[in-house]
């Protein structure tokens, strides 16, 4: 600080104060909104468990049982729905997600669905393809719209524009650790536990274990995908409070630092101001 008066160092305190009211009040509004993504998070499970049951039952109750769904194909294109935040300030939030994707999409034939600005913006500068923009912003998509997509995905699979279906999402795990995933939406694979053994069911599906197969297989693939936005919203707002609370803290170390040379400048000049009193004298 040689050289700065204190009014430049006074400024600069000003400046630093309005600085952390803002981190702090962002820190105030993340946590108030990931009170409400984790809360969606909880309510998505029950609804996801229950087709993942249903699919299983069903797959698990027929040794014979066969589905487009189910047969793996290779060598052909690669769909990636990634699901990145609208806005920044989040921490690695969206870049550990996004440079995920780039690693796995490496010398693969490879096209995208973008879910949230930063995705849209970050695969459009790559001119990397992209099957729709019309999802840019994940802050306002609705379950309708999850269903809207895995439809769209479903009937384009059946239709073999693609091999293979991934979801890359963040998954939430605590408020202060968050997971960039990605996970297999298509062909379906089974569990290593649910392997096909002989298994007895009561339930009868009607018109055939086929037809409702084939009619749950796009449900469910909305409820991952609205289930995978929920952890993603989630674990956006939990990166964002966490990098805002470090940004605050940041702050109130910068306005010590610069208080304490703030003083040390003032009594320098009051020194001097009493050394050419006394020399004058």
């Amino acid at each position: 600080m040689a050289g700065v008066s204190t009014k430049e160092i006074k400024n600069r305190i000003r400046s630093m104060e309005s600085t952390k009211q803002i981190t702090k009040a962002m820190e105030m509004v993340a946590a108030s909104k990931l009170r409400r993504a984790q809360a969606q998070v909880a309510n998505s499970r029950p609804y996801f468990e229950l087709l993942s049951n249903t699919i299983s039952s069903i797959v698990r109750s027929n040794r014979d049982f066969t589905s487009p769904y189910l047969k793996p194909r290779t060598g052909g294109k690669v769909m990636y729905i990634v699901i990145a935040g609208d806005r920044g300030l989040a921490g690695g939030y969206n870049s550990n997600v996004l440079k995920m994707v780039m690693a796995e999409i490496q010398d693969k034939d490879a096209v995208v669905l973008p879910i949230g600005k930063k995705a849209v913006e970050f695969f459009r500068t790559r001119k990397i393809p992209a099957l729709t923009e019309n999802f840019a912003e994940v802050a306002e998509l609705s379950v309708g719209d999850c269903f809207s997509i895995s439809k769209m995905l479903s009937k384009a699979y059946l239709a073999g524009e693609f091999d293979e279906v991934r979801i890359a999402y963040t998954q939430f795990a605590s408020v202060i650790s968050q997971i960039p995933s990605s996970k297999q939406l298509l062909p379906l694979v089974l569990p290593e536990n649910e392997e096909r053994a002989p298994y007895t069911s009561d339930i009868i599906y009607d018109p055939d274990n086929e037809e409702v197969f084939a009619a749950v297989v796009p449900e469910y693939l909305g409820g991952i995908v609205y289930g995978a936005i929920c952890e993603s919203r989630a674990s956006e707002q939990a990166a964002r409070r966490t990098a805002m609370d470090s940004a605050t803290s940041n702050a109130e170390e910068m306005i010590a630092n610069l208080s304490l040379k703030f003083n040390r400048a003032r009594q320098a000049a009051i020194t001097n101001e009493i050394i050419d009193i006394v020399a004058g004298s």
